[in-house]
């Protein structure tokens, strides 16, 4: 390229001045929600107030453990089983001057689209995959075609261990959470016969108080896992399991890890990981530079490594993509086959499906009526309640939105 050349605008990769006065205006208008105030949430409250923000939101549902005062900064001995929510914003608005926090103590299912479409941008410091699969889908089915004001891009981090990552995700623009969701682990499952008979680590006698007591006691009551009383429950039930077996370590933190199947977190992770999501709320708020497109990656174990990339968007997401999923079935296969199947598949995960088509109900989880009603179809070939073409609607109490699965049948061997 000639010296006197110039490359076109928006890719000569340069910022605006960061002491430009419209920064400080900018920073000041944008409205953002914190969602989740637990180690990543802490710092990512901090940095904002500390970068110009003034008008934050913060989301939590839990109360502070004695055990969070080793990375969560923000509290103190004294704050011990007061929300969590609560006490970050009173902590951060006395220590900064000028920042207005809003704290909710409870959870995000509880709000509405008029509470999120109040927003600039939302940044997740969740601890949990569900969770962030409900927000990304409300997310995106908030978007209205041609209404910039209810497009909410989304900053999501996340930690495990030595290991965090910070995604930018724009609604209907970029891949999503969901679009990603075969990346993830899947949750650890113990075999029912060990669980009832021959435990031998803490996580069976937790898994043996959820899914094997709880429905023994409570009938019908659906365990709540955001729930601090049901997890109490099965902590205490699970700790008196454990002492019939002489296994120890039952703690109410590993109770809830066990559930909800939280993400362990240490807290230089949190520290960077933060910085990178505080980092991209910035650039989004202000435009002084371009975000990140869309992926970054970070390694700690064996000292420090970054990679960034661009995550592709999936077709056939059941969130952002317009196109069905498309399942090849043995016509043979129960519905309860088909259930299990829905819930192992990595790309879905999916907790308690119900099942309909365009003409009738194969089995809903609830109401208590309906859910005895087609408990009957739990044991049919799907070739007696489908036909190849069909499309079978799937709503789960993880994701705001249904998905769509088209059917067809396996060649006959």
């Amino acid at each position: 390229m000639a010296v006197d050349e110039e490359e076109p605008e928006g890719d000569q990769g340069i910022m605006m001045p960061l002491d430009d006065p419209s920064i400080s205006e900018e920073l000041e208008q944008c409205k953002v929600l914190v969602i989740g105030a637990g180690g990543l949430g802490c710092e990512i409250l901090k940095n904002l107030a500390l970068t110009g923000f003034k008008q934050l939101h913060v989301i939590d549902m839990d109360t502070i453990d004695i055990s969070n005062l080793n990375r969560q900064f923000l509290f103190r001995a004294k704050d011990i089983g007061r929300p969590k929510a609560t006490v970050a914003a009173e902590f951060v608005m006395a220590r900064v001057p000028g920042v207005h926090i809003e704290a909710y103590f409870g959870r995000i299912q509880d709000k509405d689209d008029d509470y999120y479409r109040q927003f600039r941008l939302v940044i997740c410091g969740l601890d949990s995959i569900q969770a962030r699969r409900w927000i990304n889908a409300k997310l995106q089915d908030m978007v209205e075609e041609g209404n910039l004001e209810t497009w909410k891009p989304m900053i999501d981090g996340g930690t495990e261990g030595f290991k965090g990552q910070a995604r930018v995700i724009l609604p209907g623009m970029t891949s999503c959470y969901e679009c990603s969701l075969d990346m993830f682990n899947q949750r650890t499952t113990y075999p029912i016969c060990t669980i009832a008979n021959t435990p031998r680590l803490p996580e069976h006698c937790i898994e043996w108080a959820s899914q094997l007591e709880w429905p023994k006691t409570w009938g019908e009551t659906k365990l709540d896992t955001d729930n601090p009383e049901h997890i109490q429950w099965l902590f205490e039930t699970a700790t008196t399991r454990g002492a019939q077996f002489n296994i120890t370590g039952i703690t109410y933190a590993l109770t809830q890890g066990v559930v909800k199947n939280i993400i362990p977190a240490i807290a230089s992770t949190n520290a960077i990981v933060a910085a990178a999501c505080c980092n991209e709320a910035f650039k989004i708020a202000t435009g002084t530079a371009s975000f990140l497109n869309n992926y970054m990656m970070y390694t700690g174990n064996d000292g420090i490594y970054t990679y960034t990339f661009e995550h592709q968007k999936k077709p056939d997401c059941p969130v952002c993509g317009n196109a069905s999923m498309t399942a090849a079935l043995n016509p043979d296969m129960t519905l309860t086959e088909l259930m299990e199947w829905l819930q192992e598949k990595p790309d879905v995960q999916l907790k308690k499906p119900s099942l309909r088509t365009a003409s009738r109900s194969l089995y809903m989880q609830a109401p208590p009526m309906l859910e005895k009603a087609t408990r009957e179809n739990l044991e049919k070939p799907l070739s007696e309640l489908l036909e190849a073409g069909d499309t079978i609607t799937i709503t789960d109490a993880s994701l705001p939105v249904s998905l769509q699965l088209l059917v067809s049948w396996k060649a006959s061997q």
